[in-house]
C-alpha cells in the first residue's frame, strides 16, 4: 500500500482511502466503546437509505474480522450511491489492515482490498455512444 492511499496518524485515528468507479472515500476509524458511523456529517441510515447499501458499506466490520469497536468518520465524493458504498467498504478494510496486519489475509480473501477499476467508457466522436455506431447503409 502506498503512503498516499493509507497512512497512520498520531491523533488516535487511522485514515485510509477507498475508490470505486469515480467515487472516492476517505475514512477515519477510531477505537472506541461504541460503533458510530458518520458520513459527510450524516448518520449511516440517512446517507445510505437502503439496507443493501448499508450492508455493503459495513461488510468489512460485519464479517467479524475484528472484535474491536470502531467509530468511523468518512468523507465521500463522486460516483453513484452504490459505488460510494463500495468505496467506503474498501476504505474501512484498508484501515482495519493498518490497525491489525493479521486481518489482511481474511479481508483480502473476501475481496475487499481489490480496487474495482471498471468505469463508464467515454463516448467517441462519430459514434452515438461509446461503441454504438449509426446505422450503415450501402447505398
Amino acid at each position: 500500500m502506498s503512503e498516499e492511499t493509507t497512512k497512520t496518524i498520531k491523533g488516535g485515528y487511522i485514515e485510509a482511502v477507498g475508490r470505486r468507479k469515480t467515487a472516492v472515500c476517505r475514512a477515519r476509524i477510531t477505537a472506541g466503546t461504541k460503533s458510530a458511523i458518520v458520513i459527510n456529517d450524516r448518520d449511516l441510515a440517512s446517507y445510505f437509505p437502503t439496507d443493501d447499501l448499508q450492508q455493503i458499506a459495513l461488510e468489512a466490520i460485519n464479517k467479524n474480522f475484528s472484535s474491536k469497536k470502531f467509530a468511523i468518520s468518512a468523507h465521500i465524493k463522486g460516483g453513484g450511491i452504490h459505488a460510494q458504498a463500495e468505496a467506503l467498504r474498501m476504505a474501512i478494510s484498508r484501515a482495519l489492515v493498518i490497525d491489525d496486519s493479521e486481518l489482511r489475509t481474511p479481508i483480502k480473501k473476501a475481496g475487499f482490498l481489490k480496487r474495482d477499476p471498471r468505469a463508464k467508457e467515454r463516448r467517441k466522436f462519430g459514434l452515438k455512444k461509446a461503441r454504438k455506431a449509426p446505422q450503415w447503409s450501402k447505398r
